[in-house]
């Protein structure tokens, strides 16, 4: 059984220059494409106004960070020989479908709007929401693991 593929990769460190890349980088740009039009149809389904709480980003957020719990332990005890599960559903697919950038941006349009209690809520609530989503979903998936 071969090693599986690390997709965090430094080609400055000769003996990493030997893995074959292009499948990797392929793997990532798939499913950073299905997460980023599963992330785009969930906010054009749940529109907000600069003033609003951003239900959409924070649901997009939250539960990304809890299938990123439940892929870690997926990809380190179930399936460790997939090579490409991880970059293509981790960095790829969950990498495209949080958005943790568009997330700073809407609590600063929500600061803008004069929404700064709004703002500072769900700056707090994303934060929190994420944190305990990447437990529960790691602690749920290696406990159903080990059954």
């Amino acid at each position: 059984m071969s090693e599986p593929t690390d997709a965090d990769v430094d080609l400055a460190i000769p003996a990493q220059r030997r893995e074959r890349l292009w499948p990797v980088l392929a793997a990532v740009s798939a499913g950073g494409v299905l997460g980023a039009l599963a992330r785009y149809g969930i906010t054009a389904a749940w529109p907000h106004g600069p003033d609003g709480f951003a239900w959409s980003t924070f649901v997009v957020n939250v539960s990304g960070c809890f299938l990123i719990g439940v892929l870690m332990v997926v990809v380190t005890e179930v399936y460790p020989q997939r090579k490409l599960l991880r970059p293509f559903l981790g960095v790829g697919f969950l990498g495209g479908y949080t958005t943790f950038s568009t997330y700073v941006v809407d609590a600063g349009r929500n600061a803008t709007a004069g929404a700064s209690a709004v703002g500072l809520a769900y700056l707090a609530v994303t934060l929190v929401g994420a944190l305990l989503a990447v437990w529960a979903g790691s602690a749920l998936t290696a406990r159903l693991v080990s059954r």
